[in-house]
């Protein structure tokens, strides 16, 4: 019986009566499985090889069946559903499973041969700014094929699923392709338009299908049925933004940004990723442009009044920021939880930095202050600390500020400057933030003059020293790269004595206090400019000079000298020696030191030795 089942079995393949066939091969294929362990005897083992035989015949020829329906090349329209292909599939079940992948593969790329067609690179319509159409062709296919071959194949097949898939995966290379091809022409309206549309698709196919298909290509059985209605038939709403949409709270606590339980998420959107930097860039350029106008709105509105009831007063624009921020970081969640949010959170943290610069430690500083007015007859020495760490928040920053510019003056090559022009570069830079840093600071102490002062003496005194620091790492230097840095420094030391009241309407005097501070360290500058500038020969004058102008008997302070001149090592050793014989005697009863010192000289005698040197500088400027 076993063979006539099979000799049945190729009469009715022959003749294509594939209904039949499903079922008595389904029979054959069981009583086979019944005998499995009896391979050994020669009739069942044989029997067993006829039925796999009669199994790979009609496995080629299901398949040669599908493609002169559904031919892969030429220009043959495909058939129309058909009731003997549809028994073909049912055969196809009880096959090697390879024989229904085929069919499968070869329908979905027959089907999706058009799309390819239509939207290749090279076509108008391929481009991010039509892409509606794309997402339009495919539910046009998906619902033609539903009217036309959704009975020909099986249910399980999931059959409309997988095409919608194989089309997003297509699309997702496609759109890959052609983006890294025109990559400067995406600017970020266009790109969240992309990423708007796809992301509703694949919304879209979510409420159609269970992704079933989507794991590891094997068949599962659909988790829901589907709807009752098919969404590819709906007009979709709420897709004519050109922003990625954020929806509101229902209550007023806050939530966490929604991780999206869309099997579909991402299977055509993650193909805008590498080029999220676009919106990374734009969010930058709009926080620096929200950062200005939260300046502009404070300068002119001023800090809002503390409140003492309610516990302090509130910056609107701190609100701002951070309802910003919030949007930004749904928004950028939504579109990729990998390294654009990452770039995203090192843009927040530097307009963090010029948000608490600009107006935080300036709003803080004058809240201290005001409160401290208000509260006057309690003040203590601990509140007197928050003024002074807040006075010095604003000179860390300031000074932080001009790091770069000292930096670049002591990277430059002053042995191969060739003639003296204008003020250096780094010398612009360091004004620059002066004057839109001081004028913000001062605006806001108004009727706190003193503090003001304090800001002004602290920040002297922080920022000459670290001056003077880079200015011994200038080396070598020749005679015009000196005269240079010492024109810089003369340009930097008028902008520090004008330093209290840049930048204002009213020019008042600048306190003694701060004004001493700056003659000072700056003319320190001027005078190791002026040694380094006097001829090393002969070496005893050379010595005199640096000990009559500097009044400095460190050896460490003479060495950098040296250096910043060029001098070879055996010359400086020489001098160094001259140096340490030439140095006066310390006062009675204290030991001579390298590091020691001359006495402090007095009033008179420094501003004696000031005005000589500004003589000099002036005649040689």
């Amino acid at each position: 019986s076993g063979y006539g089942s099979i000799d049945s079995l190729r009469a009715m393949t022959r003749r294509r009566q594939y209904g039949e066939v499903a079922n008595l091969l389904q029979g054959v294929v069981n009583v086979l499985e019944h005998f499995n362990k009896y391979m050994g005897i020669p009739q069942i083992r044989q029997l067993s090889e006829r039925v796999k035989a009669a199994q790979n015949e009609l496995g080629q020829q299901i398949l040669a069946d599908f493609e002169e329906a559904f031919p892969s090349q030429g220009t043959k329209r495909p058939g129309g559903p058909s009731n003997v292909l549809r028994d073909a599939c049912l055969v196809a079940n009880v096959l090697d499973p390879r024989i229904k992948q085929e069919i499968i593969k070869k329908f979905i790329k027959q089907h999706l041969s058009e799309y390819l067609v239509l939207f290749q690179e090279n076509q108008d319509v391929a481009w991010l700014d039509k892409i509606d159409r794309r997402y339009a062709w495919i539910k046009r296919q998906l619902v033609d094929y539903e009217e036309k071959y959704g009975r020909m194949f099986p249910q399980e097949w999931c059959m409309t699923e997988r095409i919608a898939v194989e089309f997003c995966h297509v699309t997702r290379t496609e759109l890959a392709k052609i983006m890294r091809t025109r990559a400067k022409e995406i600017e970020v309206k266009l790109l969240l338009f992309a990423i708007q549309r796809t992301t509703n698709f694949e919304g879209l196919l979510a409420k159609r299908f269970s992704g079933c298909t989507l794991a590891d290509g094997t068949v599962k059985k659909p988790e829901a049925p589907p709807p009752s209605t098919n969404p590819f038939l709906e007009d979709e709403t709420g897709t004519e933004t050109d922003e990625i949409v954020i929806e509101k709270s229902d209550t007023d606590k806050p939530k966490k940004p929604k991780v999206p339980d869309n099997p579909f998420h991402g299977i055509v959107s993650k193909c805008f990723e590498p080029h999220l930097y676009v919106y990374i860039e734009s969010q930058d350029k709009n926080l620096s442009e929200l950062i200005d106008r939260f300046v502009a709105d404070f300068k002119a509105q001023g800090p809002p009044k503390p409140n003492v009831d309610e516990g302090g007063a509130v910056l609107p624009s701190c609100a701002d920021l951070f309802v910003y921020y919030k949007k930004c970081m749904v928004q950028c969640s939504q579109l990729s939880t990998g390294e654009p949010m990452i770039a995203l959170t090192t843009i927040f943290q530097k307009y963090l930095r010029e948000y608490a610069w600009k107006i935080l430690s300036v709003a803080f500083f004058v809240h201290v202050f005001l409160v401290c007015s208000i509260f006057a007859e309690f003040l203590d020495s601990e509140l007197l600390d928050v003024i002074s760490n807040s006075i010095q928040l604003l000179v860390q920053d300031l000074d932080a500020a001009c790091d770069p510019a000292l930096t670049a003056m002591s990277k430059m090559q002053w042995q191969n400057v060739e003639h003296v022009g204008d003020q250096s570069p780094y010398v612009t830079s360091v004004i620059l933030h002066i004057k839109q840093n001081v004028p913000i600071i001062r605006d806001n102490l108004a009727s706190t003059r003193k503090y003001f002062t304090q800001f002004c003496i602290k920040f002297a005194n922080s920022f000459i020293p670290k001056f003077i620091n880079h200015l011994f790492k200038c080396k070598p230097i020749s005679m015009v790269g000196a005269e240079q840095l010492l024109l810089d420094t003369h340009s930097l030391k008028m902008v520090l004595l004008d330093l209290p009241s840049i930048g204002s309407q009213v020019v008042r005097k600048a306190p003694a206090s701060y004004t001493r501070i700056v003659v000072k360290g700056m003319t320190r500058a001027e005078m190791i400019l002026k040694v380094v500038m006097a001829p090393h020969e002969p070496p005893v004058v050379f010595v005199d000079n640096y000990i009559k102008l500097l009044a400095d008997c460190s050896t460490d302070t003479f060495q950098k000298i040296l250096d910043m001149k060029g001098l070879k090592r055996s010359e400086q050793s020489s001098m160094l020696e001259l140096f340490r014989q030439r140095l006066p005697a310390p006062p009675s009863g204290v030991e001579n030191s390298s590091s020691l010192s001359l006495s402090t000289p007095t009033p008179e005698q420094e501003s004696s030795r000031i005005r000589k040197l500004e003589k000099l500088i002036k005649k040689r400027l």
